[in-house]
């Protein structure tokens, strides 16, 4: 099956006609893209935030007539408000594959190797993560998880207790079982996120050292290394919740954070912590922590 891709580029307050304009012809989709490259990070629950230049994206079934679109459209906004058309007719595709065109087998630290299903690395001294592209965020691409990944394959992680918090795809508490952890508690407010987990233990064959909870279900307990792999804004305002959570001298990894904000997470826990500098890759950061008070 083929569709109509047609795509407009306007300004923030044209942007949401445009989408109901679209919504209303009998687009199947209507999304919103970056125009000027100019990310939103962290916007408030329930907050839609858009770019001042926008991309009105929406998709249409074979049978849409692109040609009249276009003329209704051009018709109903001024065309001061309009720029870059564009109309192309998207194949059909079983998506998780294409996706794995681009997905390849990463290694970090010499130790951890992070692959997607048939493409898996066996060297003496590592271990093999298989993880594919699913529900839930967390395949090792992306620079926060990958900087946690780099520490948790830079360290001892014999017999320690961990908790991954916002676990997601499950990533960092297979990749700790793995590594040789005794136990990881997967935590997350999104009930797919603990289902993809709980694949992606199964698959890795770690089900039974990983225990999953949703936030509110979880008794609180006292663990060797709490990996956050979150956002700024929610470990700034969990503070009180995750420093709960380390044991004495237990070991404090965030992550998800921007550069410009190390600082201001940083001020939010150290008066329970001790940091050591700020490791970066890209924009972002990861922070690293032991924990000097009970």
């Amino acid at each position: 099956m083929a569709w109509h891709q047609l795509s407009i580029t306007t300004n923030e307050n044209t942007a949401p006609i445009i989408a109901d304009f679209f919504s209303d012809l009998g687009a199947v989709s209507v999304t919103y893209m970056d125009a000027n490259n100019h990310p939103v990070y962290e916007p408030e629950i329930g907050e839609t935030k858009i770019w001042q230049q926008t991309i009105v994206i929406a998709l249409y079934e074979l049978d849409a007539e692109p040609i009249l679109i276009k003329r209704l459209l051009f018709t109903q906004f001024e065309t001061t408000l309009l720029q870059n058309w564009q109309q192309q007719l998207l194949e059909d595709q079983i998506w998780e594959r294409t996706w794995m065109e681009y997905y390849q087998p990463m290694k970090f630290a010499d130790k951890l190797w992070v692959c997607p299903t048939g493409q898996e690395q066996y060297e003496i001294n590592t271990v093999c993560m298989i993880l594919d592209p699913g529900l839930a965020f967390g395949t090792g691409t992306h620079p926060t998880t990958a900087l946690c990944l780099e520490w948790l394959a830079s360290h001892d992680l014999t017999n320690k207790t961990i908790i991954d918090y916002g676990c997601g795809s499950g990533i960092l508490a297979i990749a700790a079982v793995l590594l040789g952890a005794k136990h990881a508690y997967a935590i997350d407010i999104d009930p797919q996120a603990l289902i993809a987990t709980q694949a992606n233990a199964e698959k890795n064959q770690v089900e039974n050292r990983i225990s999953r909870y949703l936030v509110e279900d979880f008794t609180p307990i006292k663990a060797d290394l709490i990996l956050a792999n979150i956002l700024a804004k929610p470990l700034i305002e969990l503070q009180d919740q995750i420093s709960s959570l380390v044991k004495k001298e237990g070991q404090l990894i965030l992550s998800g954070i921007l550069t410009e904000q190390a600082k201001m997470v940083i001020d939010a826990y150290t008066s329970q912590f001790y940091f050591t500098p700020v490791v970066k890759q890209q924009d972002w950061c990861r922070l690293d922590a032991t924990k000097i008070s009970s």
